[in-house]
């Protein structure tokens, strides 16, 4: 079994552009949507989506925090196998202008037309809780404590 930490799997998320974010919808069927984290992750599992409020994405965080995320690396010379992560974790909405300039890039102006001022815009923050990997060979897990369990939702404006 592969031992690497949580700043191992920081790095390697760093590569990877687009994840799967899953949530609980109300009726409790799982809801799954390509994301971009803009390669912004820190080194302590948090990731970051832009979106807007009006979503079914925020809907369902509303109503259940918890949620997940499906990562798959680019396998790097050929033969090799690609790099998957899961995360388990729980969603931070946040609905302030500086934290949005903190992680904008400018890619999102091609989804975001008014940039920080888009009416709407909301950042995802996810705490991550538990992270499982494998590269095709070794596997593992890194399980988040303490702060990081599920509160429910929190919204910071």
């Amino acid at each position: 079994m592969a031992d690497l930490k949580l700043e191992d799997i920081s790095e390697k998320m760093r590569d990877i552009d687009f994840t799967i974010l899953s949530t609980r919808t109300a009726s409790g069927q799982i809801a799954a949507r390509p994301m971009s984290n803009n390669r912004q992750v820190e080194f302590d599992g948090d990731s970051y989506f832009f979106t807007c409020e009006d979503t079914g994405t925020i809907r369902d965080i509303q109503s259940d925090a918890n949620v997940g995320l499906s990562l798959q690396g680019k396998s790097g010379a050929l033969g090799m196998k690609p790099f998957f992560i899961t995360i388990e974790g729980s969603a931070e909405l946040i609905k302030d202008k500086g934290r949005f300039e903190e992680h904008w890039t400018k890619d999102l102006d091609a989804w975001f037309k008014e940039g920080i001022d888009t009416p709407g815009l909301t950042l995802i923050k996810v705490h991550a809780q538990r992270l499982h990997y494998w590269d095709g060979l070794d596997e593992g897990e890194i399980e988040l404590k303490g702060e990081r369990a599920a509160e429910g939702v929190r919204s910071e404006r």
